[in-house]
């Protein structure tokens, strides 16, 4: 683990300094992602403590992002503002970024979770 303030050299270096529960909820987030996205393109973005996804890892491909905060880990969404959001899911007021709340590992497995994921890669 890093020294407290060090900037963290891993996806795993980062996690090991959350909660087990935002810890379990970005691991079943990224392997849901995967799931949906098999041939992804991952990449670890030190400097802004997050796990980039995409179709490859040029910015215009990168579809998604894993930002873990203290109680929850944020499933960025590149095109949520043009998503479906029936129900207020997908949260934020960027003019196209927007992001899930994601608090737990039960959490990360609602159908809507997954739904949200496959809208993101229907749009482009």
């Amino acid at each position: 683990m890093a020294e407290p303030g060090a900037r963290p050299q891993s996806w795993d270096e980062l996690l090991a300094g959350h909660t087990p529960e935002v810890q379990a909820a970005a691991r079943a987030l990224e392997a849901l992602v995967r799931s949906e996205l098999p041939d992804a393109a991952i990449q670890f973005d030190p400097g802004n403590r997050l796990l980039a996804i995409g179709r490859s890892t040029q910015m215009r491909d990168l579809l998604f992002a894993l930002i873990p905060h203290a109680g929850w880990v944020n499933l960025q969404l590149a095109d949520g503002a043009l998503l479906p959001n029936p129900d207020g899911l997908v949260e934020g007021t960027g003019k196209r970024i927007r992001h899930v709340k994601v608090r737990s590992m039960s959490a990360s497995a609602e159908p809507r979770i997954r739904e949200v994921v496959r809208a993101q890669l229907e749009q482009r």
